[in-house]
């Protein structure tokens, strides 16, 4: 995807004791963040449950290079990193940025597209495959 920033505001319950971002609060805007660039590009949460399919993740991992405290500035940058010629199976990279110019976080996500009627992985509807398409400067493995 082509240099996908959604703003991520930091809210008191997304800190730890020790008043900076909780691991898991990354994880979250994440998550945030490819459910948020899907829907607004019209694959909203209607439209995977018309279609039947939605996404599962098989491998999601978090390298944390600087802390966030409560008021910094916080946004994420969301990159097709790989994808196979359907863009049934695919790879994401979250670069968690604050203050405009400091990288504090850098989540991968592996993961492909569940028919929530049979319980198995299918290729996405072809409206998905079209935005995935048009937003990726990747070709394909």
């Amino acid at each position: 995807m082509a240099d996908y920033f959604k703003q991520i505001e930091i809210r008191w319950s997304d800190l730890d004791p020790n008043f900076h971002l909780r691991h898991s609060a990354y994880y979250d805007f994440g998550a945030y963040s490819r459910i948020s660039f899907m829907n607004e590009n019209g694959i909203t949460p209607q439209v995977l449950g018309e279609a039947h399919i939605g996404p599962v993740i098989f491998r999601e991992e978090c390298v944390f290079r600087k802390e966030i405290k409560f008021g910094d500035e916080v946004k994420i940058n969301l990159k097709l990193a790989k994808s196979n010629d359907d863009f049934s199976r695919w790879t994401m990279v979250h670069e968690i940025w604050k203050n405009n110019d400091i990288l504090c976080a850098i989540i991968t996500v592996d993961g492909a597209w569940l028919n929530t009627v049979h319980r198995k992985l299918t290729t996405p509807p072809q409206s998905i495959r079209e935005l995935f398409n048009s937003q990726s400067n990747y070709t394909g493995e």
